[in-house]
């Protein structure tokens, strides 16, 4: 029997998406599959394609269900769902990947070569800034995921000396890794840019406060693509108030959008991207989807499970 799978997301996103699964599930042979936005009756339904700010909330009506595929990279807003009793996948894809990979180099390069200070200063007068080379610029990257892993090795290509760190014990080919609670001060201490990509989840939440802050070199410039919980805001607005930290490049938030009245709009060492990081991709997304509905009906596992415990 062919497999249904309720698109679980905004009429949006399934405009979005619906061709681009359509055709990645055919070419795994799954054409037949049932597909749709609508309510299905909930004890048909074998996959749900999952957004979490979706309207379902309680899985327990889904009797038959065999997996919940995540659109999101973030699980934070369903991995501790109590009806939710069937395998967890999040969305790792390349595209999302390559985005990701894209903005953290991009404004790497951005504070590394200075071109803020070079567009404040078009005054007519020559005031020569001269950036160092990549090889004397310690960058940290805190979060060895996939994303993580991604964006230490693009950095570590350009010639940065790359330390990661990671919850537990990694290993990734030109990075200096470090982990565990012990692993946190050493790769922090002396970093002048600090890259931000950790799950949300209770052990990471403020790992970016006004101890860990204070590690980095004076003046450092912090990168947070990853998620709004890991910088503890009143801390952060200090440390630049102070100079410690030099500069804060933002893509994610506590409370997204960001209400117009915080202080880091207006703060001006603080640059605010409106979570445009690493956006899903449907083309991408859409064969890691197909894959996984492929896996589930094969009885293969499936690809990128969540860990309940850790909660990603």
């Amino acid at each position: 029997m062919p497999p249904v799978i309720r698109f679980a997301a905004s009429a949006d996103a399934w405009e979005d998406y619906e061709g681009p699964l359509r055709r990645a599930l055919a070419a795994r042979g799954l054409g037949a599959a049932e597909l749709s936005a609508g309510a299905l009756p909930p004890d048909r339904v074998d996959y749900i394609v999952y957004a979490p700010s979706s309207e379902v909330q309680d899985f327990a009506p889904y009797t038959r269900l065999k997996a919940v595929l995540n659109l999101w990279a973030g699980v934070e807003n369903v991995v501790g769902n109590p009806t939710l009793r069937v395998p967890l996948a999040r969305m790792v894809d390349a595209g999302l990947t390559q985005g990701m990979v894209e903005w953290v180099t991009g404004h790497a390069l951005r504070h590394h070569l200075g071109i803020d200070h070079c567009l404040a200063h078009q005054s007519g007068d020559w005031v020569r800034h001269v950036p160092p080379l990549a090889r004397d610029r310690p960058v940290t990257v805190l979060g060895l995921g996939a994303l993580g892993r991604a964006c230490a090795q693009a950095l570590a290509a350009l010639n940065f000396p790359v330390t990661g760190w990671s919850r537990t014990s990694r290993e990734v080919a030109g990075i200096r890794c470090l982990s565990g609670e012990a692993g946190l001060a050493p790769a922090l201490r002396g970093a002048e840019i600090v890259v931000l990509l950790l799950p949300d989840t209770p052990a990471t939440a403020d790992v970016m406060n006004a101890g860990t802050l204070a590690l980095p070199s004076a003046g450092a410039v912090l990168l947070n693509p990853g998620r709004g919980t890991l910088i503890d805001d009143a801390a952060l607005l200090d440390a630049l108030d102070r100079g410690q930290i030099g500069h804060a490049t933002l893509d994610v938030f506590r409370h997204e959008p960001l209400p117009a009245d915080h202080p880091f709009w207006a703060h001006p060492k603080v640059t605010v991207t409106p979570h445009i990081a690493s956006e899903t991709r449907p083309a991408t997304a859409a064969e890691v989807i197909a894959e996984n509905v492929r896996r589930g009906e094969a009885g293969e596992p499936l690809l990128h499970l969540v860990d309940r415990a850790r909660g990603y």
